[in-house]
């Protein structure tokens, strides 16, 4: 078996080369990027609000599942305990391991749909306070005419 810097270096290669593994980067008009024009890296990558509270609604959304998984549960240990046999000892330790483990996945989920939006709305902001620097340095100092009269068109 080839050791793991080989392997690493391995599968880097492979990522570099596959399209999917490249960072499509927002475009300037607002609109998609990584469409057309071969992807990103062109400097335009911008964060966007909505990604962020599509992600904090997805977790929303994985932890009313986790919680009606949790019920369900619930729902299939009624009856499962019976005196005296030990499958059933076993079981309930089993269920009560996994209540605990679903009732605290549903509860991570919850606590990160805050700072989700709230990681979004700073780099919106940080964003957007970046693109009126920009835009303030360009109105400073506007480019003048080449010297020489024209460039011919290249």
């Amino acid at each position: 078996m080839a050791s793991f810097d080989l392997e690493w270096a391995g599968l880097k290669q492979q990522a570099a080369g596959s399209p999917e593994m490249h960072l499509a980067s927002a475009a300037p008009d607002g609109g998609s990027g990584g469409g057309g024009g071969g992807g990103g890296g062109n400097g335009d990558l911008t964060s966007d609000k909505a990604v962020w509270n599509r992600a904090s609604k997805d977790l929303a959304g994985l932890s009313t599942s986790v919680k009606g998984g949790v019920g369900a549960l619930e729902t299939g240990q009624k009856g499962a305990a019976l005196a005296g046999v030990e499958s059933a000892a076993a079981q309930a330790e089993l269920y009560q391991s996994w209540k605990t483990y679903l009732d605290s996945l549903a509860g991570k989920c919850t606590s990160l749909q805050g700072p989700l939006e709230k990681a979004g709305q700073g780099q919106y902001e940080n964003d957007e306070a970046i693109k009126g620097g920009f835009a303030q340095i360009d109105a400073q100092y506007k480019d003048t005419p080449a010297t020489g009269g024209s460039d011919g068109g290249r």
